[in-house]
């Protein structure tokens, strides 16, 4: 088994690489907080709720030997409405496009059946190199991160896995991030940048700023409404009649949620809790965009528009 820490590092090689690379893992490995710390930039929306990305984001961290595109999947998982059917579609579609997989398990949780389940798909695709990535490594002991990096091993030689590369990382502490891209980039194809200098990622602002409002809409309700939130950009314009140095940015956007009932969760009580959602999110797209920002945020019933396929595409699915 090769376990890859700082010191085995392999030098960087003079050709220049570009390619895509996929993180998969089951919901709430930590791919996207993983994405983020390597693009170094906010790019994927990260919660403790699994199932939170549902838009393939694509990261791209630039380096002077390599541009590597990270694209970022929603979890693999046994579906139970239309919407996990069509998640798990982008997964598979996903990974028969990238140039590598890295394939995340969490130091603090024993591989179990979810694992199993992806990893067993994993194994049936045969060209494409694969890397186990054990995350929250800052969470475990060392003697616990040693068992489940040969647990890793292990399950890897059960299925038929050869992993090209083991490697613990923790995206929080930033631990082991700058080699976890020095050990993808040799296995990418040699060829030019795919995208220009500066770009993180080539996700829509609209999208990028839904996604932002979304993940503050579930901060305080994840136990209530982990799944009932989807959220639409209606319009981003600038206001008209701003000074040069003073611009400011209308942003629309529409929060749907799929019962009447949930409409007072997430407004609370006397508006409170949307207030709260329209501030948190704001810095966010202000962070995001360079500029500032008025949002005006609207709550909709969409009734039960995760089972819907005409709801399921008229918000993007």
């Amino acid at each position: 088994m090769s376990v890859r820490t700082q010191s085995s590092a392999r030098p960087a090689e003079a050709v220049h690489r570009a390619g895509f690379a996929c993180f998969v893992g089951r919901p709430n490995a930590g791919k996207s907080t993983l994405m983020n710390a390597l693009v170094g930039q906010k790019v994927a929306i990260t919660s403790n709720r699994p199932q939170t990305t549902r838009h393939t984001v694509r990261g791209i961290v630039h380096r002077p030997d390599a541009q590597l595109v990270l694209v970022d999947t929603p979890g693999l998982h046994k579906p139970r409405t239309l919407l996990g059917q069509r998640l798990n579609d982008v997964v598979r579609t996903t990974w028969a496009e990238v140039d590598v997989i890295g394939f995340c398990l969490p130091a603090d949780q024993k591989i179990g059946p979810g694992d199993r389940f992806i990893a067993k798909e994993l194994a049936g695709i045969k060209r494409t190199p694969k890397v186990a990535i054990v995350t929250k490594t800052d969470l475990v002991t060392p003697k616990a991160l040693a068992e489940q990096l040969l647990a890793v091993d292990r399950l890897g030689k059960e299925l038929g896995i050869d992993w090209a590369e083991i490697v613990p990382v923790s995206a929080v502490a930033n631990k082991q991030v700058d080699l976890l891209a020095d050990l993808l980039i040799p296995l990418l194809p040699e060829g030019p940048a795919l995208y220009p200098e500066g770009d993180l990622t080539d996700e829509p602002e609209q999208v990028m700023v839904a996604e932002l409002i979304r993940e503050a809409a579930l901060e305080g309700v994840r136990d209530e409404l982990p799944h009932s939130i989807a959220v639409v950009v209606e319009e981003m314009l600038p206001r008209e009649g701003r000074p040069a140095d003073k611009p400011l940015l209308d942003i629309h956007a529409n929060v749907f949620i799929e019962r009447p009932s949930q409409k007072g969760i997430i407004i609370g009580p006397k508006g409170k809790r949307l207030k709260e959602v329209g501030i948190r999110s704001r810095r966010q797209i202000e962070a995001l965009l360079g500029t500032p920002v008025f949002l005006d945020l609207h709550v909709k019933v969409a009734k039960d528009w995760q089972r819907d396929p005409k709801q399921l595409r008229r918000l993007g699915f």
